[in-house]
């Protein structure tokens, strides 16, 4: 990588960036922040919905959005979808480890259904990992219609953890000397106790994140079997949490085992019991990626016309996520993908 070091006009010692020089999106004032938290109900109810509901409910123009999940593990696809189809417009998105969770939100751009996606703090977005780029994310980004800035996926991580302890900043040892570091808005600290040079990346608040998990009640306590990445900070940075799940359990079995919960219910504002609900991407334990359909998906963005009628067909002229799974190959597809996952040796 190149380094954000350069020669002064006097020819003498490098001179070095001290601040980069992104956007910040979101603002890290802590007391801002409390007050939102505040606010918010910590009681214990019935919080189960249907998607539509949830959506319609909790996420507004103009919010900054998080995805959790990773890669395209364990995201919150059928949220996703419903996002794209309410014509939400003018999101903030934190891409971090963002694949196909980005990708169905550039849905929202250039298709003819306005602007979903107005700035995104970028770590990774547009590739979809070994199955390649996403020709229409690319577009989308490359449009200039979607203001950018750059993060590392551990800085973005961090930005979370921060929010999630209440506190405006934490201090780094990456991206210095980078050219990330001079496109993002991080800046340039010393350490008051050694003198050290540090990174100090701010506090990410989301206005609203969605999160798919194996099972939750219908308070909105949480379990996530496999990696959780960075959804035990995003679940108590988010302002407000859309949850959807395999499936609903009863609160007793909750109880029975309290150490598994890994997302409490007063951080959560909404349920939705969406079996198959991370489809196409891998649900650890449940069921695999649909490969075949990741890589359709991929061929018809080659072509604006060709992904807008794949999009019309599995997305804008699906009613709600179930049909979108009976049109993509039903149970039968999925006791496939659930065979591949738990019994792979045997495809």
């Amino acid at each position: 990588m190149t380094t954000t070091s350069r020669v002064d006009s006097a020819g003498g010692e490098p001179a070095r960036a001290d601040r980069g020089q992104g956007e910040l999106f979101t603002s890290p004032d802590v007391e801002a922040a409390r007050q939102a938290f505040r606010a918010k109900s910590k009681r214990l109810v019935d919080k189960v919905m249907p998607v539509a509901d949830a959506v319609r409910q909790f996420v507004s123009n103009g919010d900054y959005l998080a995805s959790g999940g990773f890669g395209g593990d364990r995201i919150a696809t059928a949220l996703l979808h419903e996002i794209v189809r309410q014509r939400i417009q003018q999101l903030g998105f934190a891409g971090h480890t963002a694949t196909h969770d980005f990708q169905i939100l550039c849905s929202g751009n250039g298709t003819g259904r306005g602007q979903l996606l107005a700035c995104c703090d970028v770590a990774y977005i547009v590739g979809l990992e070994a199955r390649g780029l996403s020709p229409h994310a690319r577009r989308v980004v490359e449009s200039g219609q979607v203001k950018l800035c750059e993060w590392t996926n551990y800085a973005l991580a961090v930005r979370l953890q921060a929010a999630a302890m209440g506190v405006p900043f934490l201090p780094l040892r990456t991206m210095a000397g980078t050219d990330t570091f001079l496109h993002s808005a991080a800046r340039r600290i010393e350490c008051p106790f050694t003198g050290q040079p540090l990174i100090a990346v701010p506090a990410l608040w989301p206005d609203v994140a969605v999160i798919h998990v194996h099972e939750a009640d219908c308070f909105g306590n949480c379990r996530i079997r496999g990696t959780s990445v960075a959804d035990w900070h995003l679940a108590r940075a988010a302002k407000k949490l859309i949850v959807s799940c395999e499936r609903l359990v009863p609160n007793v079995e909750i109880r029975r085992d309290p150490t598994a919960t890994l997302i409490p219910f007063y951080c959560v504002d909404a349920v939705c019991e969406v079996p198959g609900g991370s489809y196409p991407g891998n649900m650890p334990y449940e069921y695999f990626s649909d490969e075949l359909h990741l890589k359709a998906w991929l061929e018809a963005e080659r072509e604006p016309l060709a992904h807008r009628e794949f999009l019309e067909r599995h997305l804008f002229g699906t009613a709600h996520f179930a049909e979108y799974l009976e049109v993509s190959g039903g149970q039968q597809r999925m006791d496939e993908l659930r065979r591949q996952e738990l019994q792979p040796e045997r495809g």
